[in-house]
Formats: C-alpha cells, sequence, structure tokens
C-alpha cells in the first residue's frame, strides 16, 4: 500500500500543496502517471500528465517523464496547482425529459452523452444540458461542476437519470441510494448463452491492481451485488435484465465480465476480436424508482430500449 509521508499546506502561490510518497515493493515497476493516477481517484490520468508535463513532479529530486518506471524507495514529490473557478457554461441542447416537478427532474440520457463536466470536457454534457432548461433551480451539494448530480452512467450507457433541483432532495435521494433502496434496472446484451435463467453475483469490485484504469473483482474491494435475469436467447449472444443492489462502478460491466459474459460492445472489458461492432457498450438504465423527496410516495419510471439496441436484438433473431 502507499505511504502518504507529507500532507503539507505550502504558501507558494501556484499551487495548494505538496504531497511526497514513497514507492513500495509491489507497486514497482508502474508508469509514473499510472502510480499517481491511483493515488488521485479523483484526478484524471491526463490531468496527472499535464502536472508532469509542467515539470510539477520530481522522482528523487529529478524531473521525470510520464512513462517513467517506479521503483521501490523512489521518493515522488508532486505539487498540486490551485483549482481554478470553473464556469460550466448552459447549453440549448434537446434532452428527453420523463418527469418533472419542484424536486426532482427525470431525463433519458443518450448514449455517447458525458452526464459531467470533466478537465478537459466542459461542453456538451447532460449538466450543460439541465442548466438550460433549469437556470439556477437545481442542487448545489456536488459544486459547480455537477449541479443536481445525485448519480451518474457512463457515457455509453443510455437510459434513465435523477437529478435533484434543490439540496432537500439531494440529500433524500443520496440516503436512498446509500441505503440501497432505490429501484435500478438495467438491459443489456451480453457474449455466451447464459446456461441459468436466473443468478447473483455477489462479489467485491475494486481498482484492477494490473491496470489502474479498470475496475475488477478483487477481495480487497468494495461488497457489490447484481442480480441478472435472462430475458432472451440467441446464437451466441443473451438479452439480460440486472438489478443493482449497490452502485460500484462500473458494476454490471465487470461481474458480467466475471461470469464469463461480457457486454457487446464493451471497449474496455468486452473482447477485442467481436464479430458485432457497435459504438459503446449495450447497456440502457430501463426502470428507476425511489420514495419522493416530498411526497413520500413510491415512483417508478420505464424507458424504451434505444433505437440501436432495438436494431442489435431484430438482428440478432436472425442469427
Amino acid at each position: 500500500m502507499l505511504k502518504n509521508i507529507n500532507k503539507e499546506e505550502t504558501s507558494k502561490e501556484n499551487y495548494e500543496e505538496i504531497k511526497n510518497f514513497l514507492v513500495e515493493e509491489d507497486e514497482e515497476g508502474d508508469r509514473l502517471d499510472v502510480y499517481l493516477s491511483d493515488q488521485f481517484i479523483d484526478m484524471s490520468r491526463s490531468y496527472i500528465q499535464k502536472i508532469i508535463k509542467d515539470k510539477k513532479v520530481t522522482v528523487n529530486g529529478k524531473i521525470e517523464k510520464a512513462k517513467y518506471l517506479v521503483k521501490e524507495e523512489d521518493f515522488i514529490e508532486i505539487e498540486i496547482p490551485k483549482p481554478k473557478v470553473l464556469e460550466v457554461i448552459p447549453q440549448d441542447i434537446p434532452i428527453e425529459i420523463i418527469y418533472e416537478d419542484d424536486d426532482v427532474i427525470i431525463v433519458n440520457k443518450p448514449q455517447g452523452m458525458v452526464v459531467h463536466p470533466a478537465p478537459g470536457n466542459y461542453e456538451n454534457t447532460l449538466v450543460n444540458a439541465i442548466l438550460f432548461h433549469c437556470k439556477d433551480n437545481l442542487s448545489s451539494i456536488n459544486g459547480v461542476i455537477r449541479p443536481g448530480i445525485v448519480h451518474r452512467i457512463d457515457k455509453d450507457t443510455s437510459g434513465i437519470l435523477m437529478i435533484a433541483k434543490n439540496n432537500n432532495s439531494h440529500n433524500c435521494l443520496a440516503e436512498q441510494l446509500k441505503d440501497h433502496s432505490i429501484t435500478r434496472e438495467y438491459e443489456f446484451i451480453c457474449h455466451g448463452v447464459f446456461k441459468e435463467d436466473k443468478i447473483t453475483v455477489d462479489r467485491p469490485i475494486g481498482r484492477n491492481p494490473k491496470d489502474r484504469l479498470k475496475m475488477a473483482v478483487v477481495a480487497n474491494g468494495k461488497r457489490a451485488v447484481t442480480h441478472f435475469e435472462v430475458i432472451e436467447r440467441f446464437n451466441g449472444y443473451t438479452h439480460v435484465r440486472a438489478r443493482l443492489e449497490t452502485g460500484r462502478t462500473h458494476q454490471i460491466r465487470v461481474h458480467a465480465m466475471s461470469i464469463n459474459h461480457p457486454l457487446v460492445g464493451d471497449p474496455v472489458y468486452g473482447p477485442k476480436n467481436s464479430k458485432i461492432k457497435i459504438n459503446g457498450q449495450a447497456l440502457h438504465a430501463k426502470k428507476l424508482g425511489f420514495i419522493h423527496p416530498t411526497t413520500q410516495k413510491y415512483i417508478e419510471f420505464d424507458s424504451e430500449l434505444p433505437e440501436y439496441f432495438q436494431k442489435l436484438l431484430e438482428k440478432l433473431r436472425k442469427y
């Protein structure tokens, strides 16, 4: 494990703090940028690479490039730049709103749309669209970059997402997520034919020790539970419903892969030689249900499968 041996606030104008790390034996051989991005989960690898390129990282007192392979007992020092004040611009981007009241908005996100801005990508996200639609009527709990965002789905995953319009609603919905009481059902198409009609995967998920940009089933990960149910079988493929009991990063994709049924089109966890070529994984967040923050009544929403998904099902039925 990493040892953060110094966490000193500094008074220099160009950065807010310096952090020092000592590489341990089991971390030897990682690229410098990969090593650091694993230590700073909230920073993207590209952002870490920029800090390295700006010569704000030293290894044993020497400037090194991102591709440098760290060694045991390397002493790494990184200057963390001061956070910039960001302005997320509202954009008139068409979005499908399934439901809206004074507390929540339920949207059907298309495949390919990023949920919230991130370094290097501050435009054309769902947040930009929601800001235009709602003006200032969004919760502020998650800050400027993620106004109203209680949870998210991946860029290439389509489907239902809930957004909080005030802080009270945000807290209420976040508490339900924490308690695993929100209904979240997805549908996906995977490689291979499921033998069982129903199967529950209860395997911990954490960062992949061999590839820090991926998640994996790991012994020291956080508990993750997914309930799978077959909808339709094809020649070499299966249409499956998944109900999330927990909500880990890439949970459905990792659990499906762990039982040898990676999702069709998955650029991260799927096979590279797939006969079916689509842009992103065939995964749709279809159903969402929760207790309304104000009425305290259970409400549930469903969305139709997107066109690309339905066309793929039609194609597989002809196999």
